[in-house]
């Protein structure tokens, strides 16, 4: 590769000069002589992990977020099949591609592989030549996959999440907030009097503060785990994992204020002569009853509230209060 490897960091400098993370590979073989020999073959592109059992391997999975799997099939206990199976049943690691490393050839062992899910297919004892030139194929593959994967879920005005993404990442973090009996928040936004100030200064210039706006939220949510969308039309909305009513009331008055500091003009608003935003914010709590669905008509009713209230403010409620 062209690039000068931070072995310390797991960063690279590319040609442009700019840091990035090296791609991320985790090696599972229970033999320490096979687990070497591909480490030797990998280790001066790639950042290389290990495992030496299928427990592990889902393990350090789950921590590490590799970029590929080389996998091999036979092992004590949980064997590759089973480990591949696993991996592609879990939405956080379905798409990472699972190269499987062998001593078995056969047909059949080869079509079992290939339809749990396996990419490829790599005979022992490894040539280090080829090992390399599959992992680099797929790891291109994987590349263009999460880029389209990624535009999928973005919107194009804004270049915030979409919807799609949004309504995923709901479902996901409503069934991890059940698990971990954590609270879940969202909020829920619009702008104000929206389409007076499409019809005063014209569809560009909407279109110009929409983006405004969803830059002047995305600098209020700044947590890894918080999702901000464009929900449609001039609707954001913000998913709070692990944020109960107090902080999430705090997150919806700190976004109404950020987009009011920007003086936005607005001439047709008439609550302010700048553009601002209504919010309806709704809290799940842990042990309540409820669903995903309800959490989100939730937030939308508290809006309601908040525009039949006057605008320019912000609604919440628990949604076991409701």
């Amino acid at each position: 590769m062209d690039a000068k490897v931070h072995a310390d960091t797991g960063l690279m400098m590319d040609a442009a000069g700019q840091l990035q993370r090296r791609p991320r590979i985790l090696v599972v073989d229970d033999q320490a002589i096979h687990i070497h020999a591909l480490y030797q073959a990998l280790s001066e592109d790639y950042q290389v992990f290990m495992a030496t059992s299928g427990e592990q391997a889902l393990a350090v999975v789950a921590n590490k977020q590799p970029d590929l799997v080389l996998l091999d099939v036979v092992m004590p206990g949980m064997d590759g099949y089973e480990v591949c199976r696993r991996l592609k049943a879990d939405a956080a690691s379905r798409d990472t591609p699972v190269i499987f490393v062998t001593a078995h050839t056969d047909e059949t062992a080869e079509t079992r592989g290939l339809e749990m899910g396996a990419v490829d297919f790599i005979s022992k004892p490894i040539n280090g030549k080829i090992v390399r030139a599959r992992v680099k194929t797929h790891m291109t593959l994987k590349a263009q996959s999460d880029l389209l994967r990624h535009w999928v879920y973005i919107d194009g005005l804004t270049g915030l999440h979409n919807r799609r993404h949004f309504d995923e990442a709901l479902s996901n973090e409503w069934s991890r907030a059940l698990r971990g009996n954590k609270p879940l928040s969202v909020v829920l936004l619009d702008v104000d009097f929206f389409k007076r100030y499409n019809d005063l200064y014209g569809h560009q210039a909407g279109d110009d503060c929409l983006r405004q706006v969803a830059h002047t939220l995305a600098t209020v949510i700044k947590r890894p785990g918080d999702v901000l969308a464009r929900y449609g039309g001039e609707e954001f909305v913000c998913l709070l994992p692990d944020t109960d009513f107090s902080g999430a009331m705090r997150v919806a008055e700190q976004l109404g204020q950020q987009v009011f500091a920007q003086q936005i003009d607005h001439a047709e608003s008439t609550v302010t002569p700048f553009v601002t935003i209504s919010l309806g914010v709704c809290t799940h709590m842990p042990n309540s009853p409820g669903s995903a669905a309800a959490l989100l008509q939730g937030a939308d009713a508290q809006l309601y509230q908040a525009k039949s209230q006057g605008r320019h403010r912000t609604c919440g409620a628990v949604l076991a209060a409701q």
